[in-house]
């Protein structure tokens, strides 16, 4: 699977901007799954899940990976073609598609963050010590509000992704499995119409 894949066609927009394709396209992000897989945690029909698998596929936004047979059944699993995508140049002219691409993916990741949340196990929100400072918590639960001009924003979201490079790097080189625990990380940053608080830096 890709990092990113570059959307190419008005098509692959309009696909992505559905909001079933796009929960669609999350659960095929995390790992492959078959139409009856994704029936039964969508609660869609499989003949409305095979209808949309075949409009993803047609765009080349995911992809056959294997075939198994179970009880005589050929079932077909498929996967997301990428883990992220962007509209390439060409594509950017079509500002409501691209806008609205973007955000049911961003909501079928909000609705993904809030069943991991109630998913976790219970000491994973557990605090090791009293403490007024967030950066000592155990986990990270926050939301902020910004006044500042579009390029300050650019910036801050080319350091935000050097230091995701730099937790990548940390993963990899942490060698001792024993060590090791899973850790799931949502992060979302866009500019609004209005103060969603009443104090700007709160």
């Amino acid at each position: 699977m890709k990092s990113m894949l570059t959307l190419t066609k008005h098509s692959q927009l309009k696909a992505l901007s559905d909001p079933i394709r796009a929960e669609i396209m999350l659960r095929l992000i995390e790992k492959p799954h078959t139409g009856q897989m994704l029936s039964e945690r969508t609660g869609l029909s499989r003949a409305k899940i095979h209808y949309h698998l075949k409009e993803l596929e047609k765009n080349e936004l995911i992809y056959l990976v294997r075939k198994e047979e179970k009880g005589g059944v050929i079932q077909k699993f498929y996967q997301s073609a990428a883990r992220g995508f962007t509209p390439s140049s060409e594509l950017l002219p079509h500002i409501k598609d691209v806008s609205e691409t973007s955000r049911q993916l961003l909501l079928q990741m909000a609705e993904k963050t809030k069943s991991v949340i109630l998913s976790a196990p219970e000491h994973a929100f557990k605090q090791n010590q009293a403490s007024e400072n967030p950066s000592e918590w155990s986990y990270v639960g926050a939301m902020w509000q910004y006044s500042l001009s579009e390029k300050n924003f650019q910036e801050w979201i080319h350091k935000y992704f050097s230091l995701m490079d730099e937790l990548s790097k940390m993963a990899r080189e942490t060698n001792d499995e024993a060590e090791k625990k899973l850790y799931y990380i949502s992060t979302m940053a866009f500019e609004v119409d209005d103060l969603i608080m009443e104090n700007e830096e709160d």
